[in-house]
């Protein structure tokens, strides 16, 4: 299925200017229903602005009105006009200046909670660098002391979507999941898991 190119930029902007459902602007977004209420409750996205679909020619707005009208119905991107788009858009993952200070903590989640990631994974799913990974995870991260792992869903870096997607696809079998409500923290609990940050 084709998402639009900024998706939860243009889920926020649905939420704030059209009266469809959250399932149905999570099923356009490619977003979880919870995520998109999340947006609409200002728990997710904050700070993120809105992308309107109708101007970037990604979807009509009778489109939008006929769903409106009809809460079962889905809504689908102009897939002729995003290959237009796309062609267009390259590079790497953008991230709002404002949001780039949350990397490191979004970081620190990801080890904490998902130490099978590997470092490509992580700098593919927020837009870090391999360099901030490496200093997150041996405490030498200029902010180390003051940091607390944030999930980056709730911090905007990622969708749930793309979160639930990674973690599916490199959790290890069951045999090999490590339990991390019994594996070991430091005595001061500062929120890191070192068992699973040695190499």
């Amino acid at each position: 299925m084709t998402l639009p190119l900024m998706p939860k930029a243009t889920a926020v902007w649905l939420v704030e200017n059209t009266a469809l459902t959250f399932d149905q602007i999570a099923d356009f977004c490619g977003m979880h229903p919870l995520e998109v209420q999340g947006i609409a409750d200002g728990e997710v996205a904050v700070g993120i602005r809105g992308v309107n679909p109708i101007e970037a020619g990604q979807i009509t707005k009778q489109v939008i009105e006929l769903a409106e009208a009809n809460p079962k119905s889905k809504l689908k991107v102009d897939a002729q006009s995003m290959k237009l788009v796309k062609k267009k858009a390259k590079g790497g993952k953008y991230t709002p200046i404002a949001r780039r200070q949350d990397k490191p903590e979004a970081v620190a989640w990801l080890l904490k909670n998902h130490p099978y990631i590997s470092d490509t994974k992580i700098i593919k799913l927020i837009g870090t660098t391999k360099k901030t990974i490496e200093s997150v995870r041996d405490k030498s991260h200029w902010n180390a002391q003051n940091m607390t792992p944030k999930d980056p869903v709730l911090l905007g870096l990622c969708s749930q979507h793309e979160m639930d997607a990674l973690v599916k696809a490199t959790r290890p079998k069951n045999d090999e999941i490590v339990d991390v409500a019994t594996s070991s923290y430091d005595a001061h609990d500062d929120g890191y898991n070192d068992a699973s940050y040695e190499s």
